[in-house]
């Protein structure tokens, strides 16, 4: 298998600069295909001037990068014939109907009978939930139910990778949640990439994370190893009773990487950092259940939030790249 049958995108040292300001700094990425790849980073970070050197609308300074095997600077039009892409301010031709955008959109890319468009534009209304106001003017259309129609409109010529700028940040809750549920449809379908800076979506549908700060990329990675946190994978319990000794004890485990103990009340509250997840699965609680002066009153495996970690990125206090 080639590379661009595992990944959709790559850069390789992608950089951009506008004079003296560097907006990008060697990214090195890949995105796997049929992925949700959730594109973070705080506002100036460098994510619509990333999204537009992929689109070949401004070309990088240094580095490269390439699009389906496709060189993005040497081969954009290639590119551009498989792709979608949502601005994050989309524009419609407002007097006219979703339907109609749809129509007006599918005809610059098949030129087959007009009941195939037809079909294809009834198809895109289902998916993004709007057939029941197929035939209203879009300037009556919410932000939520627009955006949708973005994404139709993105999506109508069956690209094989969508590029979304922002898609939801401008949404109230309801419009949020009924534009992620239109992305998790398109799943199968597409290889999804976009910019968000809301962090509670990207938990909920995305499959990989990167998180871009001042024009570098600081992390990337599958969002479960993302939401491992900087000390990897941790489980944390909560004993009663008399753990004497169980720290050096657990030190001997040579899948226990380091131990951290802090007292709540009667309780003493321990969090283990292990190398080996099976083993930890396995032998862990039994290991410590073995010990009769101690009560198991909680055991988990520890999840940071990806609040949380992004916000340690961000400010530079860890390095989980």
């Amino acid at each position: 298998m080639n590379q661009p049958d595992i990944f959709v995108i790559e850069t390789d040292g992608l950089s951009k600069s506008f004079g003296d300001v560097q907006a990008l700094k060697k990214v090195n990425l890949r995105v796997p295909r049929h992925s949700i790849f959730g594109f973070l980073g705080p506002n100036g970070a460098g994510k619509t001037t990333f999204m537009k050197v992929l689109l070949g609308l401004t070309r990088p300074t240094k580095g490269g990068g390439n699009i389906f095997g496709h060189d993005i600077v040497n081969e954009s039009v290639a590119i551009r014939e498989r792709i979608g892409y949502l601005p994050q301010q989309p524009r419609f031709i407002e007097y006219m109907t979703a339907r109609e955008n749809l129509r007006f959109a599918a005809r610059f890319f098949f030129s087959g009978p007009a009941d195939k468009i037809e079909d294809r534009c009834e198809e895109m209304l289902n998916l993004i939930g709007l057939e029941d106001k197929a035939d209203r003017p879009v300037k009556g259309f919410s932000g939520g139910e627009k955006q949708r129609l973005g994404i139709a409109l993105a999506q109508v010529n069956y690209p094989d990778l969508l590029i979304l700028d922002e898609p939801a940040s401008a949404l109230d809750p309801l419009g949020r949640q009924a534009v992620l549920e239109v992305m998790e449809r398109l799943r199968k379908h597409t290889t999804i990439f976009y910019s968000t800076h809301i962090l509670d979506d990207v938990q909920r549908v995305s499959d990989s994370v990167a998180i871009l700060n001042k024009g570098e990329l600081v992390t990337c990675g599958p969002i479960e190893q993302i939401l491992n946190g900087k000390d990897g994978l941790v489980y944390t319990m909560a004993l009663k009773g008399d753990p004497d000794g169980l720290g050096e004890r657990l030190a001997e485990l040579p899948w226990v990487a380091h131990t951290t103990m802090t007292h709540r009340n009667e309780t003493s509250v321990w969090q283990v950092s292990v190398s080996d997840e099976t083993a930890a699965e396995r032998d862990l609680l039994r290991y410590v259940l073995a010990d009769p002066a101690v009560t198991v009153a909680e055991f988990n495996r520890k999840k940071y939030e990806l609040e949380e970690v992004f916000m340690e990125t961000v400010k530079g206090d860890v390095n989980v790249r």
